[in-house]
């Protein structure tokens, strides 16, 4: 956000670079050279410009969402840019078998998984919540629900590879805004899920790391379709957000904040300055033009 970028950096200068302080990267391509990776929601959006890196990075896929035709053209392209292997599993995370069902497909198919990338969203409206707890419910099934059932299938082998689970969130899911109330429930829900299941594997020394991705605005279809009239902000590229996602799954980092800088001032501003960062976001909707 420009304005608080213009306002608070001359006072939030010291505290920032050490909030962002970080190891060196130390990431390579060849990092993903046949490790077996699933990545859900990956027909359109970030999850497809992801399945892309990895086949460039010689990965064996397989990637699920709920559309045929576009997966079939996913895994074609991901084909011809070097995948290890490519296919895919069509259906709804709505279904409470088909998290299993994936699961069980990339077993039948390498015996193993290094990478479980959980991607997928349900829709939900950009609007003052209806009542609609019915959608609440549906929208917990697909978001956090789906999330935590992928996980207890994979995680056999994840045990084994000591592997990576990398959970694809949101600023939503830190800090409340207007207008996404359900979906702000989902992505909250899982920063509490996988934020606890990290300490008890710590505590049982599993060597399965968890990667929370907290994004930001990202030039998708679907969200600049939904939010692009009532959000003052420039969204970030999805081809650069997506390899992020993928490095710090990579480097098992705890966690990924993109676009770095902004989403980092912005959850530092919620620790010091709660009042200020809702009335700030308040103040990048164009109110005006949500409607009832």
């Amino acid at each position: 956000m420009g304005l608080l970028l213009k306002i608070f950096t001359p006072l939030l200068g010291l505290a920032l670079a050490f909030y962002f302080y970080s190891a060196p990267e130390n990431f390579s391509e060849e990092m993903l050279q046949g490790k077996r990776v699933i990545v859900t929601g990956a027909s359109s959006g970030i999850g497809e410009q992801m399945a892309y890196h990895l086949a460039r990075m010689e990965a064996h896929l397989l990637l699920t969402a709920r559309t045929e035709a576009k997966l079939q053209k996913v895994v074609e392209q991901c084909l011809k840019l070097g995948a290890a292997s490519a296919r895919y599993v069509s259906g709804s995370m709505e279904d409470a078998t088909f998290p299993e069902v994936v699961v069980r497909e990339a077993e039948n198919t390498w015996g193993g998984l290094d990478m479980l990338i959980l991607n997928h969203i349900g829709f939900s409206y950009f609007n003052y919540f209806n009542g609609d707890v019915g959608h609440v419910r549906k929208l917990m099934e697909i978001n956090f629900l789906s999330y935590v059932a992928m996980t207890t299938s994979a995680l056999p082998m994840l045990k084994e590879s000591e592997g990576s689970i990398v959970v694809v969130s949101s600023l939503a899911g830190k800090t409340g805004s207007p207008f996404v109330a359900p979906y702000s429930a989902t992505k909250f829900a899982l920063d509490g899920f996988f934020s606890s299941l990290r300490h008890e594997f710590i505590i049982d020394k599993v060597n399965v790391s968890i990667t929370l991705c907290i994004l930001g605005y990202i030039d998708t279809e679907n969200a600049v379709r939904a939010v692009s009239h009532a959000i003052r902000d420039t969204p970030a590229p999805k081809e650069e957000c997506a390899l992020e996602i993928i490095k710090s799954g990579v480097l098992r980092q705890r966690e990924l904040r993109y676009p770095s800088w902004a989403m980092g001032s912005l959850l530092l501003l919620k620790e010091i300055a709660p009042d200020f960062l809702d009335s700030l976001i308040r103040s990048n909707y164009k109110v005006e033009n949500i409607r009832r």
